[in-house]
C-alpha cells in the first residue's frame, strides 16, 4: 500500500487547460507523504488528506470560534498532521475553493490513477446544513434497531486454497469457511461503490486474521481478486435483541 502512494507522487505533475482537482490533491498530499508511512490503508490516507482539504476550505470561510473541532467530528486522528495540512490548504491552495466529497483510485499496470468528485462552495454546505436538518434522534429508531448495515464475507475455494497451501495439515481449516460479518454505515446508499475503494481494508483484515506473514499474502491484490476469493453480501436491517450491552 505505501508502494502505491509513493509511486503516486512520484507521477510529474502536468497541468492540463482547467483545473484538475486529483492532481492538485496529488500536489497537496506530496510534502506529507513521510507523515502517511505509519497508516496502513491506502482509503485512510486519502480520507484524511480530503478531510484536511476541506477543513482548510471551512478555516477561509468560517470565523474560528464557530469552526467545529476537527476531533469532536473524526475519531483517533493524528491533529498535529491535520493542523499542519489545514494551514498548508489555506497557505498554498486557497483560490481552489472546491470541497472534496468523494475518490475513486482505478489500479493500472503502471500507477494507480486518481479522480476526484468536487462540490462549489454553495453547495457543498447547502448539502451540509440539509444533513443536520435530517438527523435522526433516537426516539425515531425502532426498538432494538442498530444504526448499521452488514457486509457478510464467505470465503471462497481460492481464499480457501492459498490457507491450505499453507497449512495442509491444519485441524481448524473447517474454521475458515466461516463468514465473518462486519458493521458499516448505514448511509452508503451504493456499497458496491464504497467498497471498490475500501476492499483491501477487508481483504488484509481476513488474511491477517489466519496468517501474519504479509509477504506470504497475495500480492497486486485488486477488486476483482477480491471478488473471487470472497462472497460478499449486504445486510440493511439489524437488530439487537439482548439487554447486555454490546461490547467493542
Amino acid at each position: 500500500m505505501k508502494n502505491k502512494v509513493v509511486d503516486l507522487f512520484g507521477n510529474k505533475v502536468v497541468q492540463n487547460a482547467g483545473v484538475k482537482y486529483s492532481e492538485l490533491l496529488e500536489q497537496f498530499m506530496a510534502p506529507f507523504s513521510n507523515d502517511f508511512r505509519d497508516m496502513e490503508y491506502l482509503e485512510d490516507i486519502f480520507e484524511f488528506a480530503i478531510n484536511a482539504w476541506n477543513f482548510g476550505n471551512m478555516k477561509v470561510l468560517v470565523p474560528q470560534e464557530k469552526i467545529q473541532k476537527p476531533t469532536d467530528l473524526i475519531e483517533d486522528i493524528d491533529i498535529v498532521l491535520l493542523n499542519k495540512m489545514i494551514d498548508y490548504k489555506v497557505s498554498e491552495f486557497r483560490e481552489h475553493t472546491n470541497f472534496i466529497v468523494d475518490y475513486e483510485l482505478t489500479e493500472t499496470s503502471a500507477a494507480p490513477i486518481l479522480k476526484v468528485l468536487t462540490q462549489i462552495e454553495e453547495d457543498y454546505l447547502s448539502s451540509m446544513i440539509n444533513a443536520l436538518e435530517n438527523e435522526v434522534s433516537q426516539n425515531d429508531f425502532e426498538e432494538n434497531y442498530i444504526n448499521r448495515d452488514a457486509i457478510i464475507l464467505k470465503p471462497k475455494q481460492p481464499f480457501l486454497d492459498w490457507y491450505n497451501g499453507l497449512y495442509p495439515d491444519d485441524d481448524s481449516s473447517e474454521e475458515v469457511k466461516d463468514p465473518i460479518i462486519y458493521l458499516i454505515d448505514e448511509k452508503n446508499d451504493d456499497v458496491e461503490k464504497w467498497l471498490k475503494k475500501k476492499f483491501d481494508k477487508f481483504f488484509t483484515m481476513v488474511l491477517g486474521d489466519w496468517h501474519l506473514n504479509k509477504k506470504e499474502w497475495p500480492q497486486r491484490r485488486n477488486y476483482k481478486m477480491f471478488n473471487l476469493w470472497f462472497r460478499v453480501e449486504t445486510v440493511e436491517m439489524i437488530y439487537d435483541l439482548e439487554k447486555r450491552p454490546v461490547l467493542k
